[in-house]
């Protein structure tokens, strides 16, 4: 792999990742959440979906050889490793009225709702086409009388995720800035990205 990258904890980033390079997102501390999101570089009406996913990957649980899918029912990005096994894609990223609902904060906090936006901003992508991210190592419970609960994450140290690009992407990530997702101690990212492109 590439050079790692840090992101701070309730931070985030974006950067283009091209076909068939390969893109590991770390937990160095573990039980820390980082939210993925996709759009097409070259259309960026063409973004994540996870109503698609879900559909033609038919679970819930997104893991080693399951595909990431568009807007657009294409694939976007594979995953080819994973040591954790546990992540979501039904919850959209944290926002202000999230922080209010759930943690009864008032005014300016990080949420990555924001980060991604202002992530996102220099490829002139605006907040209303960032979609639900792929929340990676994210613990969502769904219970017998089908409520949802966000549980600590069970990622431990140095655990990661790697993802192969099907095409050319305008990646945004974070480090989680919700409490419950992520234990209540925030914590930070890593990434790396491999060039190699042999074989696609």
């Amino acid at each position: 792999m590439g050079k790692v990258i840090n992101i701070p904890p309730q931070s985030g980033t974006a950067f283009l990742l091209n076909k068939g390079e390969l893109l590991k997102v770390s937990c160095p501390l573990g039980e820390q959440v980082a939210d993925m999101t996709a759009h097409n570089a070259l259309d960026k009406m063409e973004f994540l979906s996870n109503g698609k996913t879900l559909d033609f990957e038919e679970t819930l649980r997104l893991t080693q050889g399951s595909k990431l899918y568009s807007n657009q029912s294409n694939p976007m990005l594979e995953i080819v490793e994973d040591t954790c096994g546990l992540h979501d894609f039904l919850l959209a990223p944290c926002c202000k009225q999230t922080m209010k609902h759930f943690y009864n904060i008032d005014g300016e906090c990080p949420t990555c709702a924001d980060n991604l936006q202002n992530a996102l901003e220099k490829y002139n992508i605006e907040r209303a086409l960032i979609p639900t991210a792929f929340n990676i190592f994210m613990n969502v419970q769904i219970a017998e009388d089908m409520t949802i609960s966000v549980q600590k994450p069970i990622a431990k140290p140095g655990d990661f995720v790697v993802f192969k690009a099907c095409m050319d992407l305008i990646i945004g990530l974070t480090a989680c800035s919700a409490g419950a997702s992520n234990g209540y101690s925030f914590k930070n990212i890593e990434y790396s990205i491999d060039k190699v492109t042999a074989g696609v």
